[in-house]
């Protein structure tokens, strides 16, 4: 079978390289030439996939940035970025730019499939029109499907292969084609009866964390007021067997979902004279937790007498989250900027993100700011660092992570 992609990002290559992996010949199509150019020479730029792997199946992928490469191909899958706009309505500039170009290309026959993250009614309301405009119709002379991806960057317990696949197709036939094609590489793939009903199950997922990281994180602010131990409280809590899901307060939520998915849903929402107020505060709770680790900064270093002016302040971690390099929406970013505003000296050390260049910063070795920094903020819990060290050699040390729970020293404080 010959599969193409639209989009060779974090979702995009691991879906591309899977194919190829499964014997498919695969056409990877994406509008970054750089990008491309890396990829035509088996070099990733995506973490979960080593390069090592592209050279493996080099003979069965091609990367290109023309859309033509995909007349050929009996499936097609959509991987575009769906992010917010400034008002934090859904921009879908990247899908509807997508859609026309492939509809100039698509053949009778054909599988499309959309795995961009969207809400409920994108497939049908918004790609389906587009694609018609080539002349064919959906659910008779070309298949439509919604299949949203599950991928969790730096995860290797839970794969393409072993994480089960929603499919929702716009006719029972749609449906069935999608779930063949998933078949090649997915263990096991669930189908539902619609693309609503896919789209919107991939929005409950991630709605389900980012409530209840904001209930958490909510929780943590309090315990900061009452003096009690937010991580104690969470351990003696997540003992418990059963009605009770753990979930750990920090910096805020990075990624390319968890901060987007419920204002996709709220958007929708609106549309139907509905108003999600209980998920769009938990969204606007997980954006403001940055902010309240400014302040706990400010008040750790009141504590020893220091201003943040001028204080040296080494962020150890910048990634959203640990074991991977991914920037997204990480909070680490906003609370360097605020404690730049406020006159810090901000550097940082991060084993998988060796540059900042829209803050002017390059990753530091531990060795070269750990004594020298007034306060060491652990942003980011990366499995590479020391975390015992860091607390016996730092002045002074804030965990916004609690991977120094056990720990007890006069210089450590944590959220």
């Amino acid at each position: 079978m010959r599969v193409g992609i639209i989009g060779l990002g974090y979702v995009g290559l691991p879906l591309a390289v899977a194919f190829a992996e499964a014997g498919c010949e695969v056409v990877g199509v994406d509008a970054d030439q750089r990008r491309v150019g890396r990829l035509r020479r088996s070099e990733s730029d995506v973490e979960d996939i080593p390069s090592e792997r592209l050279r493996a199946v080099a003979e069965r992928f091609t990367a290109t940035d023309e859309y033509r490469a995909l007349a050929a191909c009996e499936a097609i899958v959509i991987c575009v970025p769906t992010p917010l706009a400034n008002h934090r309505e859904p921009d879908l500039s990247y899908l509807v730019d997508a859609a026309t170009q492939l509809s100039r290309v698509l053949h009778e026959g054909r599988l499309v499939v959309l795995e961009s993250t969207t809400y409920p009614g994108t497939t049908r309301e918004r790609l389906l029109p587009i694609l018609e405009e080539s002349g064919l119709a959906a659910g008779r002379e070309f298949s439509l499907a919604y299949s949203p991806e599950r991928i969790d960057p730096g995860r290797t317990d839970h794969t393409i292969r072993t994480t089960p696949k929603i499919v929702g197709g716009l006719t029972e036939e749609c449906r069935r084609r999608a779930a063949d094609l998933y078949g090649l590489i997915c263990d096991e793939v669930v189908e539902v009866s619609s693309p609503e009903v896919a789209e919107l199950s991939k929005l409950l997922e991630n709605i389900f964390r980012s409530v209840n990281i904001a209930l958490v994180n909510e929780l943590a602010q309090l315990c900061d007021r009452m003096g009690i131990n937010v991580w104690e409280v969470v351990d003696a809590a997540g003992t418990k067997p059963f009605g009770f899901m753990r979930f750990d307060p920090g910096p805020g939520m990075g990624g390319h979902c968890l901060p987007v998915d419920p204002f996709y849903l709220a958007f929708k929402a609106r549309e139907h004279d509905f108003y999600t107020e209980f998920i769009e505060l938990a969204g606007k709770l997980n954006q403001s937790q940055p902010q309240f680790c400014v302040e706990r900064i400010q008040r750790a270093l009141n504590q020893v007498g220091k201003p943040v002016r001028g204080t040296r302040i080494l962020v150890l971690g910048v990634a959203y989250k640990a074991g991977v390099g991914d920037l997204r929406e990480a909070p680490a970013l906003k609370i360097i900027r605020r404690l730049r505003e406020l006159g810090a000296e901000i550097a940082y050390h991060d084993p998988h993100v060796a540059e900042l260049p829209e803050l002017a910063l390059s990753s530091t070795e531990l060795d070269d700011q750990l004594a020298a920094a007034d306060l060491v903020c652990i942003v980011t819990a990366h499995p590479e660092v020391d975390h015992e060290r860091v607390v016996r050699e730092a002045k002074l040390v804030l965990d916004f992570r609690g991977v120094t729970r056990g720990i007890e020293a006069a210089n450590l404080v944590r959220l």
